[in-house]
């Protein structure tokens, strides 16, 4: 990412989060790993769709007829659909990626759908659910939901009920509040989460780096960050910044045996920056 998309994508991600243009921001951090994108084409290509859906969406539709042009358009006419096969590809998790190859994870088909959506004056909101990320329609007479990653398939509470229940049976007992809207900064925090994910464990630690340092734009109070980037810092053998961010997670955060940890990784480390110099 080029010094001034870092700068464009930190200026985005600091707005009140209404004002936070979604698919700018997430094409932004894509510019990490293409930092030739250019972000203009990608949003033509979104209102394209958008114009695509706009005869599905009549005045005087119900909320499901509407979803129902939409999910058309998206998963039929442009054939979008969820990449299980290769659901750890790291260009799934890229917007422009995900548009060029019409293949994405739950969440950046959601953001797709989302952005849609709101060009059709349709809102519809992010949810994250453990583990698996939708969306869904809210008014004060209806509530509905709906998973991009399978063809805008429509999903009830109790359907969400049952999909956490298999996947994590008695450990994670449901809460409707697994249902509340999420940000449009959660829903990036997510996305480069998943990356960053990918990455350590692929051991690509200078793109794992990269991700991290966007995640402390998003979200400069979450420490857990700083100890994750000085743990990757060591990695690269980068020991100055390693330390740095070590300290700074040690004196940020309260007794437990996670800083305990860190507390000896961060002296086994000041013993080697000593031994170099």
């Amino acid at each position: 990412m080029s010094t001034r998309s870092r700068r464009t994508f930190h200026q985005l991600v600091t707005l009140p989060d209404g004002a936070i243009p979604l698919a700018e921001a997430a094409l932004l951090m894509a510019c990490e790993e293409y930092p030739q994108l250019e972000i203009s084409p990608y949003l033509d290509r979104l209102d394209e769709i958008a114009g695509a859906a706009r005869p599905h969406v009549r005045a005087g539709d119900s909320p499901m007829d509407t979803v129902a042009g939409i999910n058309d358009v998206l998963f039929e006419q442009f054939g979008f659909k969820g990449n299980g096969d290769e659901y750890y590809d790291p260009r799934n998790s890229y917007l422009n990626d995900v548009i060029d190859r019409r293949l994405g994870i739950p969440i950046t088909l959601s953001a797709l759908y989302i952005e849609v959506a709101r060009r059709l004056n349709f809102p519809m909101y992010g949810v994250g659910m453990p583990g698996h990320f939708i969306v869904k329609y809210s008014d004060p007479n209806e509530e509905f939901f709906l998973d991009p990653f399978r063809a805008g398939a429509i999903m009830t509470v109790d359907d969400c009920r049952e999909w956490i229940a298999s996947s994590y049976g008695d450990s994670l007992p449901f809460s409707e509040r697994m249902l509340a809207r999420v940000t449009h900064r959660q829903i990036l925090t997510r996305m480069l989460n998943n990356l960053k994910k990918i990455y350590v464990d692929s051991q690509s630690f200078d793109k794992a780096l990269a991700i991290v340092d966007m995640m402390l734009m998003v979200e400069p109070d979450d420490i857990d960050q700083y100890r994750d980037r000085g743990l990757i810092h060591i990695q690269l053998r980068q020991f100055e910044p390693a330390a740095r961010d070590l300290e700074f997670y040690v004196k940020n955060t309260q007794a437990s045996d996670i800083r305990s940890t860190v507390e000896d990784q961060l002296k086994d480390l000041r013993r080697i920056q000593a031994m170099m110099n």
